[in-house]
C-alpha cells in the first residue's frame, strides 16, 4: 500500500460514517439519536455539517499524528507505518492529509 492509497482509506471511511449515520435506512445509534431531535430539513443540513466537520477534525488529526506533525493525546511523535508487505507509509502522510480532508471541502 502507498502513502496515499493509506489516506484515501481514512477519507473513504470518514465518507462513509457520514452516509450511514445521514442515511434514512441506518440502524445505527447514531442515526436512531439524530431521527430522535425531529429536525427540520435546515437543521438536518446543520447536523450534516457539524458531523462533517468533526469526522474530518477526527481523521485529520489522527492521520496527523500518526506522521508526527501533531500530538496524539498530548503526545507528538513519528510513528514508523509500514504496511504488511514493509511498505513505509509515514512521512508523506501530512501532505495527502491536506489534500483530502482539507482541500475536499
Amino acid at each position: 500500500m502507498k502513502t496515499e492509497e493509506f489516506v484515501k482509506a481514512f477519507y473513504s471511511e470518514k465518507q462513509n460514517f457520514l452516509k450511514e449515520y445521514l442515511s434514512e435506512k441506518s440502524e445505527t445509534e447514531v442515526r436512531q439519536l439524530i431521527e430522535s431531535l425531529n429536525l427540520t430539513d435546515q437543521q438536518t443540513e446543520i447536523m450534516k455539517k457539524v458531523l462533517d466537520s468533526s469526522f474530518t477534525d477526527i481523521f485529520y488529526t489522527i492521520l496527523l499524528g500518526l506522521d508526527g506533525s501533531a500530538s496524539i493525546g498530548g503526545i507528538q511523535e513519528m510513528y514508523d507505518l509500514k504496511d504488511e508487505n514493509g511498505n513505509q507509509l509515514s512521512g508523506e502522510i501530512e501532505g495527502y492529509a491536506y489534500e483530502y480532508f482539507q482541500e475536499n471541502k
